[in-house]
Protein backbone atom coordinates (compact mmCIF):
# COMPACT_ATOMS: atom_id res chain seq x y z
CA UNK A 1 0.00 0.00 0.00
CA UNK A 2 1.41 3.38 -1.05
CA UNK A 3 1.55 6.14 1.52
CA UNK A 4 -1.01 8.68 0.35
CA UNK A 5 -1.96 12.13 1.59
CA UNK A 6 -5.43 12.82 2.95
CA UNK A 7 -6.23 14.66 -0.28
CA UNK A 8 -5.20 11.66 -2.37
CA UNK A 9 -7.10 9.23 -0.18
CA UNK A 10 -10.28 11.29 -0.47
CA UNK A 11 -9.92 11.61 -4.26
CA UNK A 12 -9.20 7.90 -4.74
CA UNK A 13 -12.01 6.79 -2.46
CA UNK A 14 -14.54 9.20 -3.93
CA UNK A 15 -13.82 7.82 -7.39
CA UNK A 16 -14.38 4.25 -6.15
CA UNK A 17 -17.61 5.25 -4.40
CA UNK A 18 -18.86 7.05 -7.50
CA UNK A 19 -18.17 4.02 -9.67
CA UNK A 20 -20.10 1.86 -7.18
CA UNK A 21 -23.13 4.15 -7.47
CA UNK A 22 -22.87 5.63 -3.97
CA UNK A 23 -24.45 9.06 -3.61
CA UNK A 24 -22.32 12.01 -2.47
CA UNK A 25 -19.09 10.02 -2.94
CA UNK A 26 -16.64 12.75 -1.92
CA UNK A 27 -18.63 13.68 1.19
CA UNK A 28 -18.81 10.03 2.26
CA UNK A 29 -15.09 9.59 1.64
CA UNK A 30 -14.34 12.59 3.82
CA UNK A 31 -16.68 11.52 6.62
CA UNK A 32 -15.22 8.02 6.68
CA UNK A 33 -11.67 9.38 6.83
CA UNK A 34 -12.63 11.87 9.54
CA UNK A 35 -13.93 8.95 11.57
CA UNK A 36 -10.72 6.95 11.16
CA UNK A 37 -8.44 9.89 11.96
CA UNK A 38 -10.57 11.33 14.76
CA UNK A 39 -10.83 14.70 13.00
CA UNK A 40 -13.68 17.08 12.30
CA UNK A 41 -14.18 18.76 8.93
CA UNK A 42 -11.88 21.66 9.74
CA UNK A 43 -9.17 19.35 11.06
CA UNK A 44 -9.30 17.26 7.90
CA UNK A 45 -8.84 20.33 5.71
CA UNK A 46 -5.97 21.63 7.85
CA UNK A 47 -4.22 18.25 7.47
CA UNK A 48 -5.17 17.96 3.78
CA UNK A 49 -1.62 17.29 2.55
CA UNK A 50 -0.54 15.16 5.52
CA UNK A 51 0.02 11.41 5.15
CA UNK A 52 -1.78 9.20 7.70
CA UNK A 53 0.43 6.42 8.99
CA UNK A 54 0.26 2.93 7.53
CA UNK A 55 -2.00 1.56 10.28
CA UNK A 56 -4.52 4.36 9.77
CA UNK A 57 -4.51 3.82 6.01
CA UNK A 58 -5.08 0.09 6.45
CA UNK A 59 -7.96 0.72 8.84
CA UNK A 60 -9.44 3.21 6.38
CA UNK A 61 -9.10 0.71 3.51
CA UNK A 62 -11.00 -1.91 5.52
CA UNK A 63 -13.87 0.49 6.16
CA UNK A 64 -13.91 1.59 2.52
CA UNK A 65 -14.32 -2.07 1.53
CA UNK A 66 -17.36 -2.33 3.81
CA UNK A 67 -18.90 0.80 2.29
CA UNK A 68 -18.27 -0.51 -1.23
CA UNK A 69 -20.27 -3.56 -0.13
CA UNK A 70 -23.09 -1.03 0.44
CA UNK A 71 -23.06 -1.20 4.21
CA UNK A 72 -24.43 2.20 5.28
CA UNK A 73 -21.90 4.77 6.42
CA UNK A 74 -23.85 5.37 9.63
CA UNK A 75 -23.48 1.73 10.69
CA UNK A 76 -19.77 1.73 9.84
CA UNK A 77 -19.04 4.80 11.98
CA UNK A 78 -21.74 3.92 14.54
CA UNK A 79 -23.38 7.33 14.46
CA UNK A 80 -25.77 9.62 12.57
CA UNK A 81 -26.58 13.27 13.12
CA UNK A 82 -30.23 14.03 13.84
CA UNK A 83 -31.75 17.27 15.11
CA UNK A 84 -28.18 18.66 14.93
CA UNK A 85 -27.17 16.10 17.58
CA UNK A 86 -25.08 12.93 17.30
CA UNK A 87 -26.98 9.67 17.86
CA UNK A 88 -25.51 6.20 18.21
CA UNK A 89 -26.86 3.67 15.70
CA UNK A 90 -26.36 -0.01 15.00
CA UNK A 91 -27.94 -2.55 12.67
CA UNK A 92 -30.61 -3.05 15.35
CA UNK A 93 -32.19 0.30 14.43
CA UNK A 94 -33.24 2.29 11.41
CA UNK A 95 -30.86 5.07 10.46
CA UNK A 96 -32.59 8.36 11.40
CA UNK A 97 -33.91 10.25 8.38
CA UNK A 98 -35.03 13.79 7.54
CA UNK A 99 -38.64 12.56 7.28
CA UNK A 100 -38.60 11.81 11.00
CA UNK A 101 -37.19 15.26 11.77
CA UNK A 102 -40.17 16.62 9.84
CA UNK A 103 -42.51 14.46 11.95
CA UNK A 104 -41.02 16.01 15.08
CA UNK A 105 -41.15 19.53 13.69
CA UNK A 106 -44.85 19.20 12.93
CA UNK A 107 -45.67 17.69 16.31
CA UNK A 108 -43.75 20.33 18.23
CA UNK A 109 -45.36 23.13 16.22
CA UNK A 110 -48.83 21.83 17.12
CA UNK A 111 -48.22 21.41 20.84
CA UNK A 112 -45.98 24.43 21.42
CA UNK A 113 -47.28 26.24 24.49
CA UNK A 114 -49.38 23.29 25.65
CA UNK A 115 -48.65 21.50 28.89
CA UNK A 116 -47.16 18.13 27.90
CA UNK A 117 -46.42 16.07 30.96
CA UNK A 118 -45.98 12.61 29.45
CA UNK A 119 -45.43 11.65 25.80
CA UNK A 120 -45.42 8.23 24.14
CA UNK A 121 -43.11 7.00 21.36
CA UNK A 122 -44.14 3.70 19.77
CA UNK A 123 -41.38 1.81 17.95
CA UNK A 124 -38.64 4.05 19.31
CA UNK A 125 -35.62 2.45 17.59
CA UNK A 126 -32.52 4.48 18.41
CA UNK A 127 -34.60 6.82 20.54
CA UNK A 128 -34.29 9.93 18.40
CA UNK A 129 -37.97 10.87 18.77
CA UNK A 130 -38.06 10.19 22.50
CA UNK A 131 -34.82 12.06 23.19
CA UNK A 132 -35.85 15.12 21.17
CA UNK A 133 -39.27 15.23 22.85
CA UNK A 134 -37.64 15.04 26.28
CA UNK A 135 -35.21 17.82 25.35
CA UNK A 136 -37.66 20.16 23.61
CA UNK A 137 -40.70 19.70 25.84
CA UNK A 138 -38.86 18.85 29.08
CA UNK A 139 -41.42 16.12 29.65
CA UNK A 140 -41.42 12.46 30.57
CA UNK A 141 -41.42 10.08 27.63
CA UNK A 142 -42.32 6.41 27.53
CA UNK A 143 -40.63 4.74 24.56
CA UNK A 144 -41.53 1.22 23.40
CA UNK A 145 -39.72 -1.16 21.06
CA UNK A 146 -39.85 -4.93 20.65
CA UNK A 147 -36.08 -5.11 20.02
CA UNK A 148 -33.68 -5.30 22.96
CA UNK A 149 -30.89 -4.21 20.62
CA UNK A 150 -32.83 -1.08 19.70
CA UNK A 151 -33.48 -0.27 23.33
CA UNK A 152 -29.76 -0.56 24.05
CA UNK A 153 -29.11 2.15 21.45
CA UNK A 154 -31.94 4.27 22.85
CA UNK A 155 -30.46 3.95 26.33
CA UNK A 156 -27.04 5.06 25.08
CA UNK A 157 -28.57 8.07 23.36
CA UNK A 158 -30.71 9.05 26.34
CA UNK A 159 -27.62 9.04 28.56
CA UNK A 160 -25.54 10.84 25.97
CA UNK A 161 -28.01 13.72 25.80
CA UNK A 162 -28.80 13.91 29.50
CA UNK A 163 -32.43 12.78 29.46
CA UNK A 164 -32.17 9.23 30.81
CA UNK A 165 -34.04 10.26 33.94
CA UNK A 166 -37.01 11.39 31.83
CA UNK A 167 -37.26 8.29 29.62
CA UNK A 168 -39.04 5.07 30.47
CA UNK A 169 -37.90 2.46 27.95
CA UNK A 170 -40.09 -0.63 27.59
CA UNK A 171 -39.47 -3.78 25.58
CA UNK A 172 -42.56 -5.26 24.01
CA UNK A 173 -45.26 -5.01 21.39
CA UNK A 174 -46.60 -1.45 21.31
CA UNK A 175 -49.59 -1.13 23.67
CA UNK A 176 -49.21 -4.54 25.34
CA UNK A 177 -46.44 -3.39 27.70
CA UNK A 178 -47.84 0.01 28.68
CA UNK A 179 -48.90 0.41 32.32
CA UNK A 180 -52.67 0.19 32.62
CA UNK A 181 -53.16 3.33 34.71
CA UNK A 182 -51.15 5.86 32.65
CA UNK A 183 -52.53 8.25 30.03
CA UNK A 184 -50.41 10.33 27.64
CA UNK A 185 -50.61 13.92 26.42
CA UNK A 186 -48.95 13.20 23.06
CA UNK A 187 -48.19 10.17 20.88
CA UNK A 188 -45.60 9.98 18.11
CA UNK A 189 -44.60 6.99 16.04
CA UNK A 190 -42.58 6.11 12.97
CA UNK A 191 -44.18 2.69 12.49
CA UNK A 192 -43.24 0.10 9.86
CA UNK A 193 -45.05 1.11 6.66
CA UNK A 194 -43.15 -0.31 3.64
CA UNK A 195 -45.16 -2.69 1.44
CA UNK A 196 -43.72 -6.07 0.42
CA UNK A 197 -43.25 -5.15 -3.30
CA UNK A 198 -41.49 -1.93 -2.24
CA UNK A 199 -39.02 -3.84 -0.08
CA UNK A 200 -37.35 -5.27 -3.19
CA UNK A 201 -37.04 -1.81 -4.72
CA UNK A 202 -35.21 -0.27 -1.77
CA UNK A 203 -31.57 0.75 -2.05
CA UNK A 204 -29.15 -2.07 -1.07
CA UNK A 205 -28.10 -0.11 2.02
CA UNK A 206 -31.69 -0.26 3.28
CA UNK A 207 -32.80 -3.63 1.92
CA UNK A 208 -29.76 -5.61 3.02
CA UNK A 209 -28.71 -3.89 6.23
CA UNK A 210 -31.53 -2.04 7.99
CA UNK A 211 -33.87 -4.10 10.22
CA UNK A 212 -36.85 -5.40 8.25
CA UNK A 213 -38.87 -5.52 11.46
CA UNK A 214 -38.80 -1.71 11.54
CA UNK A 215 -39.52 -1.32 7.80
CA UNK A 216 -42.05 -3.91 6.68
CA UNK A 217 -45.63 -2.84 7.28
CA UNK A 218 -47.09 -6.33 7.05
CA UNK A 219 -49.27 -8.03 4.44
CA UNK A 220 -51.78 -5.18 4.53
CA UNK A 221 -49.02 -2.51 4.79
CA UNK A 222 -51.12 -0.84 7.47
CA UNK A 223 -50.83 -3.46 10.23
CA UNK A 224 -49.02 -1.14 12.67
CA UNK A 225 -50.94 2.00 11.69
CA UNK A 226 -54.25 0.13 12.01
CA UNK A 227 -53.35 -1.05 15.50
CA UNK A 228 -52.48 2.47 16.54
CA UNK A 229 -55.81 3.75 15.19
CA UNK A 230 -57.70 1.09 17.16
CA UNK A 231 -55.84 1.28 20.46
CA UNK A 232 -54.36 4.75 20.85
CA UNK A 233 -57.62 6.16 22.20
CA UNK A 234 -57.29 3.85 25.19
CA UNK A 235 -54.02 5.45 26.30
CA UNK A 236 -54.33 9.11 25.27
CA UNK A 237 -55.87 11.84 27.37
CA UNK A 238 -58.89 13.56 25.76
CA UNK A 239 -57.76 16.39 23.50
CA UNK A 240 -54.30 14.89 22.96
CA UNK A 241 -52.55 14.93 19.60
CA UNK A 242 -51.19 11.95 17.70
CA UNK A 243 -48.63 12.12 14.86
CA UNK A 244 -47.49 9.26 12.63
CA UNK A 245 -44.94 9.11 9.85
CA UNK A 246 -46.54 7.43 6.83
CA UNK A 247 -45.63 6.43 3.29
CA UNK A 248 -46.11 8.98 0.51
CA UNK A 249 -48.91 6.94 -1.10
CA UNK A 250 -50.79 6.11 2.11
CA UNK A 251 -52.54 9.38 3.00
CA UNK A 252 -56.11 8.45 2.09
CA UNK A 253 -56.05 4.98 3.63
CA UNK A 254 -54.32 6.15 6.82
CA UNK A 255 -56.81 8.98 7.31
CA UNK A 256 -59.72 6.55 6.82
CA UNK A 257 -58.39 4.36 9.63
CA UNK A 258 -58.62 7.25 12.09
CA UNK A 259 -61.88 8.66 10.78
CA UNK A 260 -63.50 5.23 11.35
CA UNK A 261 -61.54 4.38 14.54
CA UNK A 262 -63.39 3.09 17.63
CA UNK A 263 -62.47 6.31 19.47
CA UNK A 264 -63.47 9.61 17.94
CA UNK A 265 -60.71 11.72 16.41
CA UNK A 266 -60.97 15.24 15.05
CA UNK A 267 -58.71 17.35 12.84
CA UNK A 268 -57.61 14.19 11.05
CA UNK A 269 -55.31 15.14 8.20
CA UNK A 270 -52.01 14.53 6.46
CA UNK A 271 -49.23 17.12 6.34
CA UNK A 272 -46.87 17.24 3.34
CA UNK A 273 -43.12 17.24 3.69
CA UNK A 274 -40.86 19.86 2.12
CA UNK A 275 -41.04 18.03 -1.21
CA UNK A 276 -44.84 18.17 -1.14
CA UNK A 277 -45.28 14.44 -0.47
CA UNK A 278 -47.84 13.29 2.14
CA UNK A 279 -45.72 12.37 5.14
CA UNK A 280 -47.24 13.03 8.58
CA UNK A 281 -50.68 11.94 9.71
CA UNK A 282 -52.12 14.00 12.54
CA UNK A 283 -55.22 13.40 14.61
CA UNK A 284 -56.63 14.71 17.88
CA UNK A 285 -58.61 12.59 20.30
CA UNK A 286 -61.97 14.25 20.89
CA UNK A 287 -62.10 15.87 24.33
Amino acid sequence: MADLSIAALVKQTAAAFSQAGIDSPELEARLLLQHVLGLDHVGLILDWQQQPDRAMQERFAALVKRRLGREPLAYIVGEREFWSLPFAVSQDVLIPRPETEWLLEQALAHVRGAQIGHALDLGCGSGVIAVVLALELECKVTAVDCSQGALQQATLNARRHGVADRLNLLCGDFFAVLPANVRYDLLLSNPPYVAAPEMEQLEPEVREYEPHLALYGGKSVFDAIARISRQSGDVLLPGSWLFLEIGANQAEAAQHLFITAPHRYEEVGVLPDLAGRPRVLRARLVA
